[in-house]
């Protein structure tokens, strides 16, 4: 037994020695940081600079500009639209006016979804037109659209005990909001889960913890082998009022209109610009938003805002002559909106490059406010990535959280890249998400610099420092001594 715990023992040193050697040898000796820190503290005159710059100088409402400029010539920008191409060419011809390098566009195969026209109303217990927004992927009912009976429920679980109620009517979700994570699962699994057991349509209370009356998009999930159904989001008021009628034992009948259609697939592309680094050019910190949008509103906060601070993280470098050691890359994805689509297609195109990828950034959860910056990444990478947060301490975005997430950035990070996301005051989010008020009324210029500012400083300081982020795991390892 102490033989075997002897060498349990020495196993352990052995993985701490060569770990730590590793680490080393990388630059990043986890047990001193003093270098690292003094490396990262002589950037503080550059980030006073690019927070100068885009806060109070020249640069000052550039972002928010561009982006109105964007969103009020073309509107929305639909995957598959035409719209959304016209936009991608646009922004191709501003990043060359910017200076910017190695500005092109990268295919991906995206769906082409049709909204078309649609419409809902309630016939019984009195006649009321509901406001409605059809679901990414759904079928339409065809010309004479359907006129059935409602059955309401809160929960899935409530729909499975009611199953025998549920053939040949529309299924009526009202679920309380309890966190977009938890109350989106009834849009995208909604409609299956009622065709299961026989609906003809589902009708979804809106996923936001306000509502003006207004219907909420997004998009769906069919399930392979089951019977695809029209569905659509509905607004809170009127999913509750239904619900209130129901409960009263009054029946409900709605006439549910749609002409939505899936097309054959098309080809988009994901928009790219860089400032190539000076010392490792094939290393790169990324830096994105997406580009798409639903076809409602100008899509100008989901995602206009993280788009256009990604482009502006690169402007602003460029505009005081900066060039870090590693490569700058901005990626405006195409289709993140069905799924992460034009994400996935790039990635695909450039695994095999990932041990070269630094740090991958995303912004699309608003641009208010910001606060600093959710970081997923090692142990020793968070310590570096928390020194580098220090010089945004100015502009109070210092805050360096775990929980860094996105879509688009998702199989990177799962590749093991370290990811970021743009930690911000967006408590009203969801309140204009995937709605006709996502406009750039919802933009703030201010916050829109501040923005900036964190982009471009977190992307340049790490893009410009010695080494790359470690990638390394800190090894815990529980001797139980029987």
């Amino acid at each position: 037994m102490e033989l075997t715990r002897f060498a349990l023992l020495l196993s352990v040193f052995l993985l701490k020695f060569s770990h730590g050697f590793l680490l080393e040898s990388s630059g990043y000796n986890r047990y001193d940081f003093d270098k690292i820190r003094k490396e990262v503290a002589s950037y503080k005159d550059i980030a006073n600079r690019i927070i100068d710059l885009s806060v109070y100088g020249a640069a000052q409402n550039q972002s928010y500009n561009r982006l109105a400029a964007l969103t009020d010539k073309f509107g929305y920008r639909l995957a598959g639209s035409q719209t959304l191409e016209d936009a991608i060419d646009y922004m191709l011809d501003q990043l060359k006016a910017d200076a910017l390098e190695n500005v092109h566009g990268e295919k991906a195969e995206v769906p082409h979804w049709v909204r078309g026209e649609e419409s809902a109303t309630m016939l019984k217990p009195r006649i009321h037109r509901l406001p409605m927004l059809g679901l990414g992927y759904s079928i339409g009912t065809g010309p004479k659209g359907i006129t059935a009976e409602v059955i309401v429920v809160k929960s899935f679980d409530e729909l499975e005990n009611r199953s025998s109620e549920v053939p040949g009517k529309i299924v009526v979700y009202n679920n309380k909001y309890e966190g977009y994570g938890i109350s989106v699962r009834y849009r995208a699994s909604g409609a299956a889960k009622a065709a299961k057991l026989g609906a003809v349509a589902s009708l979804i209370r809106s996923v936001t913890p306000l509502s003006v009356d207004s219907p909420h998009t997004g998009m769906q999930d069919y399930e392979k082998g089951v019977n695809k159904i029209p569905t659509a989001c509905i607004t809170v008021e009127d999913a509750e009022m239904m619900w209130r009628m129901a409960q009263r034992g009054e029946k409900i009948e709605v006439f549910l209109n749609m002409s939505a259609q899936n097309l054959p697939t098309t080809i988009s592309r994901n928009t790219v610009a860089e400032i190539k680094g000076s010392t490792h050019p094939e290393q790169v910190v990324l830096v994105s938003g997406h580009l798409d949008s639903w076809d409602v509103g100008q899509g100008a906060m989901d995602d206009g805002g993280g788009a256009f601070i990604s482009w502006q993280a690169l402007s602003l470098v460029r505009q005081l002559g900066l060039r870090p050691k590693r490569t700058l890359r901005m990626v405006l994805w195409t289709a993140e909106e069905f799924g992460g689509i034009g994400a996935q297609s790039y990635y695909e195109q450039h695994k095999n490059d990932v041990s070269n990828f630094d740090l991958v950034m995303e912004s699309d959860e608003g641009t208010f406010t910001p606060t600093g910056i959710d970081f997923n990444g090692s142990a020793n990478a968070s310590k570096i990535m928390t020194e580098v947060l220090k010089l945004l301490q100015p502009i109070n975005a210092s805050i360096l959280d775990g929980g860094g997430e996105g879509t688009d950035i998702g199989p990177w990070m799962t590749a093991g890249v370290p990811g970021a996301s743009l930690k911000n005051q967006n408590d009203k989010y969801f309140y204009f998400h995937h709605t006709n008020g996502d406009t750039m009324t919802v933009q703030d210029p201010v916050a829109m610099n501040l923005c900036s500012a964190v982009w471009a400083v977190t992307a340049y300081v790490v893009a410009d420092l010695d080494d790359m982020l470690p990638r390394d795991k800190d090894i815990h390892i529980s001797l139980t001594q029987h």
